[in-house]
């Protein structure tokens, strides 16, 4: 069995236009066949020549499409995470704030990520004023391009056809919705990893260096967006060059050392820039016990998710489970299904199948390579937060929508292309059959569970299957349809929770896309602070380095926001770190440099000898309350009595 055909025309008239390099061996084509340029104007509109002629319509209108349920409505949904929009007010306001990442406009604290997506959010609020629009369109921006990315890396070896399935199924992932929308740094973090993947790709075609160092320098910016996440997909990157990259072991060796190094560059800059300014200089390093950056990188942004140690971000110790279930289902469980598995099964099936039956192909094959590539991403990845103890969200799963949009884009239309032959024809009907069963158990997960929408599915999955499974050929006219109505069969779910996403308002830190599920508990909305409390707040500001101080990063973002004014975030995002300490808490309150304390919300989770807990008893001891619009705050100014 053979599933590669023939290069598709788009991808020949790539390599006629290469046709005299002479560092590709495989580009032998006379300079004479190359053919004319189009302006740059009429490549845009047109695509390239020898594109089909439906190959560039559907790649803007995917565009567009996407830009349009990543954009629409937005402004529901607010700030989304406070802590990091806080954190872009700040850096829209000061440069120091910006390169370090602080989460207050005084610099006392960074927030527990690498800025480079708040860089992108404090440009755009710099140009365009701080408001959640300027926020959160970057964020957007980047999904489109994301989905962009995915189609090029496809198309490049597999047709267009392939590219726009993989961009349509990156685009339509219910967790890619959800997190396109918000303001977390997983969107610019799968952004750049897919950049990586493609860079890798155009490195393996002639063996080049300087795209294999492209795609580990995105995958060190990637690092600087979410740290050692990013690192995920470096084995995958590794290995697609290692095996199909052409020229001799010891110089491919020598390129990925090259690529390493790059990469070490790429994330280590900042890294080393924060651990060589001196304390007093610089925020204190957040969710860290030490102030020590490494300690970031390795413990609580890097290992300790793994192992579930992170008490190195002052973190409290969690039960065994507190983060769900591990094992090999997790990617199936009740929380992460509807977010990535839709066709998760379907990827893995194509994935078996190509693999196997290029087992015997050139090392350089490029089916096998793109395999290789986005195989060991897919698998690596899921692996990774499959038996994750540590912290885990569900949104973390928005890393695996490349790899298995592209096994499916590429799956499937290399089985379509080879449907007369037996394998590749019972592959895809297995495959349209495990989509369709599984979008059945899906729809059945919600509160009000889509039971119609999910039998429909069912059964006409089965239908399609057969008819692909057991039909050798089929005329043209009814092979279109069928296999429109295997693609529509496919994404109605995911499209389904799409919109349920698009409709409902995606803040705070607890994140989901689609429909309330049952066992799930829906996420509380914070308490919106009452517009005389922030008068009250704000009266006399510009006079103290802080206008006030409270526990836990959630709750002093969403006053800074509120007031436009620093806010100290006393204990860290938790609470639970010793900074500032209460001897040091008293000296700043001696000095005149803050002026409010509030008695947040969170005020029960401050317990036993922790700095928030002294620091809160300490307050409540010396300085006089007062109560507005439900909320305690004590002037720091005017101790009791006074």
């Amino acid at each position: 069995m053979t599933l590669v055909t023939d290069p598709p025309g788009d991808q020949l008239n790539e390599w006629v236009e290469g046709a005299t390099d002479p560092v590709d061996g495989d580009r032998h084509f006379p300079t004479r066949l190359r053919p004319r340029r189009r302006s740059f104007a009429r490549r845009i509109v047109r695509g390239r020549q020898g594109d089909p002629a439906w190959a560039r319509p559907g790649l803007l209108l995917l565009l567009g499409l996407t830009a349009l349920a990543y954009l629409w409505s937005l402004s529901r949904t607010g700030w989304a995470n406070p802590y990091y929009s806080a954190a872009v007010q700040a850096g829209s306001r000061s440069w120091k704030a910006f390169f370090f990442g602080s989460a207050d406009g005084a610099n006392f604290l960074s927030v527990d990520k690498p800025p480079v997506s708040l860089w992108v959010m404090d440009i755009s609020a710099r140009l365009f004023g701080f408001n959640p629009w300027s926020v959160l369109v970057p964020q957007a921006l980047e999904g489109v391009a994301m989905v962009g990315v995915v189609y090029a890396t496809v198309r490049r070896w597999f047709g267009s056809g392939a590219g726009l399935l993989a961009g349509f199924v990156a685009a339509s992932t219910p967790v890619c919705v959800l997190m396109f929308r918000v303001n977390y740094p997983d969107a610019l973090l799968t952004l750049l990893v897919a950049i990586s993947a493609y860079a890798t790709l155009r490195a393996v075609e002639r063996g080049s260096t300087w795209w294999l160092v492209a795609a580990g320098g995105a995958v060190g910016f990637a690092f600087l967006t979410k740290m050692m996440e990013a690192f995920l997909v470096l084995p995958a990157l590794a290995l697609a060059f290692a095996v199909g990259a052409p020229g001799p072991r010891l110089v491919r060796l020598k390129k990925l050392l090259l690529a390493g190094v790059a990469t070490i560059v790429a994330s280590g800059w900042w890294v080393a820039a924060v651990q060589l300014t001196p304390s007093a200089d610089r925020p204190y390093i957040g969710s860290t016990t030490d102030n020590n950056m490494l300690n970031l990188v390795f413990g609580y942004n890097g290992l300790g998710r793994l192992s579930g140690n992170e008490l190195s971000g002052g973190v409290s110790h969690r039960p065994s489970g507190w983060w769900g279930p591990v094992g090999l289902i997790r990617l199936f469980s009740v929380e992460l299904g509807g977010e990535i598995s839709w066709v998760l099964f379907a990827a893995l099936i194509f994935l078996v199948v190509i693999l196997w039956d290029r087992r015997r192909a050139a090392r350089t094959d490029r089916s096998k390579v793109a395999m290789i590539l986005f195989g060991a991403w897919l698998l690596v990845g899921g692996l990774a937060f499959s038996y994750a103890k540590g912290i885990f969200h569900p949104y973390y799963v928005v890393l695996l929508a490349p790899p298995i949009a592209a096994i499916v884009g590429i799956g499937v239309t290399t089985c379509w292309q080879r449907r007369q032959e037996v394998v590749p024809r019972v592959a895809l009907a297995v495959a349209i059959e495990a989509t369709g069963a599984w979008s059945f158990a899906l729809l059945l997960r919600g509160v009000n569970p889509m039971s119609a929408l999910a039998l429909t599915i069912l059964a006409l999955s089965l239908l399609v299957a057969l008819a692909v499974g057991l039909r050798k050929s089929i005329r043209r006219p009814t092979a279109l349809a069928v296999a429109a109505m295997g693609l529509a069969l496919a994404t109605v779910g995911p499209i389904f929770y799409d919109v349920q996403t698009v409709g409902k308002v995606a803040s705070g830190r607890a994140l989901s896309s689609g429909p309330p599920l049952r066992g799930i508990p829906p996420s509380l909305p914070s308490r919106p602070i009452g517009n005389r409390l922030v008068d009250v707040l704000s009266a006399g500001a510009p006079q103290f380095e802080f206008e006030a101080a409270v526990v836990g990063g959630d709750a002093a973002a969403g006053y800074e926001l509120a007031t436009g004014q620093p806010v100290m975030d006393i204990g860290g995002y938790h609470g639970t770190l010793d900074v500032p300490t209460p001897l040091a808490f008293r000296q700043l309150v001696g000095q005149g440099r803050i002026h409010w304390f509030v008695l947040a919300q969170n005020e029960k989770s401050v317990h036993g000898g922790s700095a928030a807990a002294v620091i809160t008893r300490w307050v409540e001891e010396r300085f006089a309350s007062r109560t507005v619009d439900g909320v305690h705050i004590y002037d720091l100014q005017t101790p009791r009595g006074d």
